[in-house]
């Protein structure tokens, strides 16, 4: 069984011009943005993925617990939804510590 990897780009259709194929391509570019706007959690929480790779969520419930026992209820909660957001299983295990649902 051969294997074909998909296209990074959709093939544009024949009867576009080249100017049209460009527009289209231009549009089409982020088309998520418009409609669900803004996320700084997941943005945060991608960002502590690219330095931390696979071990992100461990490293989040580290600083999670690490401000929960030193009283920075912002902290916490903080690094609670990035670590929710890479690990929801993980995130509900840590939110016991604070005896009641952070959402």
């Amino acid at each position: 069984m051969t294997n074909h990897p998909a296209a990074a780009r959709p093939v544009a259709p024949v009867f576009f011009s080249p100017v049209q194929q460009r527009q289209v391509m231009r549009r089409a570019a982020n088309d998520n943005a418009a409609r669900h706007g803004h996320d700084p959690v997941l943005r945060d929480a991608l960002k502590h993925f690219a330095r931390h790779g696979l071990g992100a969520a461990e490293v989040a419930r580290q600083e999670a617990e690490r401000a929960f026992f030193a009283g920075e209820r912002d902290s916490y909660r903080h690094w609670l939804a990035i670590c929710r957001t890479l690990d929801r299983r993980m995130a509900t295990a840590l939110e016991i510590h604070d005896g009641r649902a952070v959402r």
